[in-house]
């Protein structure tokens, strides 16, 4: 690792040769293609990649900051908000914008919802948020930059938002209520109608972070799954955040936020009119909009249509069971909650499950590690489809493997992960993330 400025190279590398060493540096990196991955990447097959590689190189260029002179780009995200909003639910008034991604999509609505109050509730001084617990960080992000207080309601023994608690946390200054479809860390979906009959009741915007589901889960209700109430046929959600980039299989940095209407989005905007640059006026918190992520997502979605999306999720509801079906099968491992798609965590009584994700990570397997339970997470896409067999074979043995292990004998990530879980003082474990992130940016030889 070095410390210190890096000078650019005193002469330029041939294309074949920045393309090999590029390609080097990536043989560390978890193994996604071959469905050895179970978090970050969703990904459909080589079919689908080059469709998303040749659309994004086709506006590799382009910036969707400028519609006036991108109209392409203009009728292109126009177009991936309208089928957006008619698969969630919306009627003609339901508007929206194409972000980076999940977390702008909540940052963008929270920041909308607070700006509203403004507008509507100028007495409110210190803006609250009420939110489950499992709710995605980005909305203590969001709270973060924009001067709201979030308050964290614990979830239910189903593991979904408990309704009566989340009523109780509603104070004056409230401004935001949350929902998740599903959850990231279980997989399970809030109870949004009856979330969203609270909000409408008091006033209040009612949001629903559908990011990991948005692009699923109406797929996997016409499939017959028994999937609750979640989007905008809901009264009172009014807005809602979901991914291209995930389940909508778009390529990285793509989402959508959207709006029950415009009046509701407005708030969104920033405008300037007085820079001599010119009159400025962006949408969302970027500024330039890579062209490419646009194109790719409006790309794929007309490439797959209904056809496509409900075969893929055929494919992933049934990879799922197999999977849950299997991981409870193995001695001292159980499923948390009810999941209602794809995502879902496992957890044991009996077996360190760190110290099981070490295991299977030494044959390849990267699991996310969850606390608060302690368990392991796992995202499934059809990539995962034909590593069914393998992966439980493997998750056997290693389960077998950490049971004869003696728990005060553990060492490595697991022990490390362990302490880091039970720490009493959090904010000396932010404190160790911190130092971490600090690493990143470091030059390493």
């Amino acid at each position: 690792m070095t410390e210190g400025p890096l000078p650019l190279p005193a002469r330029g590398m041939p294309t074949g040769d920045v393309l090999a060493r590029l390609r080097a540096l990536r043989t560390s990196d978890a193994n996604w293609k071959d469905g050895k991955t179970w978090s970050l990447v969703y990904y459909a097959g080589e079919e689908l990649t080059e469709l998303l590689k040749a659309a994004y190189g086709e506006y590799i260029h382009e910036n969707g900051l400028g519609p006036m002179a991108f109209h392409s780009l203009q009728k292109m995200e126009a177009d991936v908000i309208a089928m957006a909003a008619h698969l969630l639910g919306g009627d003609g008034d339901v508007v929206g914008n194409m972000t980076s991604g999940g977390s702008e999509s909540i940052l963008m609505a929270v920041k909308t919802a607070r700006d509203l109050a403004r507008a509507e509730r100028p007495a409110i001084a210190a803006p609250e948020i009420v939110l489950p617990a499992s709710a995605h960080p980005a909305f203590l992000k969001a709270a973060h930059y924009f001067g709201l207080k979030p308050l964290r309601v614990p979830v239910a023994a189903d593991l979904r938002a408990d309704v009566a608690a989340m009523a109780a946390a509603i104070t004056e200054n409230c401004v935001l209520l949350v929902g998740s479809a599903p959850s990231y860390p279980h997989g399970v979906i809030d109870p949004i109608r009856e979330l969203a009959a609270i909000a409408a009741e008091r006033k209040i915007p009612m949001h629903v972070d559908s990011c990991v589901g948005g692009f699923l889960l109406p797929f996997v209700r016409k499939l017959g799954h028994p999937i609750p109430d979640f989007d905008f046929a809901v009264p009172g959600v009014t807005s809602m955040s979901a991914d291209l980039h995930k389940y909508g299989f778009g390529a990285k940095g793509s989402s959508i936020v959207l709006y029950r209407n415009r009046q509701i989005r407005r708030h969104q905007y920033f405008a300037f009119a007085d820079w001599s640059g010119g009159i400025y006026g962006s949408p969302t918190m970027a500024g330039t909009r890579p062209g490419g992520a646009i194109s790719a997502a409006w790309a794929v979605m007309n490439h797959l249509g209904e056809e496509g999306y409900l075969k893929l999720a055929s494919t992933i509801m049934e990879t799922t069971k197999a999977l849950m079906q299997g991981i409870s099968a193995i001695p001292g491992l159980c499923i948390l909650g009810r999941p209602e798609m794809s995502v879902f965590a496992f957890a044991s009584d009996t077996l360190n499950v760190y110290a099981l994700a070490d295991a299977m990570e030494a044959r390849g397997w990267f699991l996310d590690r969850q606390q608060q339970p302690v368990c392991l997470h796992m995202m499934v896409t059809p990539a995962h489809a034909g590593v069914v067999q393998s992966f439980l074979s493997d998750l056997r043995e290693c389960a077998a493997q950490v049971a004869a292990v003696d728990p005060d004998e553990v060492t490595g990530a697991a022990a490390l992960y362990g302490a880091l879980a039970t720490i009493p003082d959090r904010g000396a474990v932010q404190d160790v993330v911190l130092d971490f992130m600090d690493e990143w940016t470091k030059v390493k030889e």
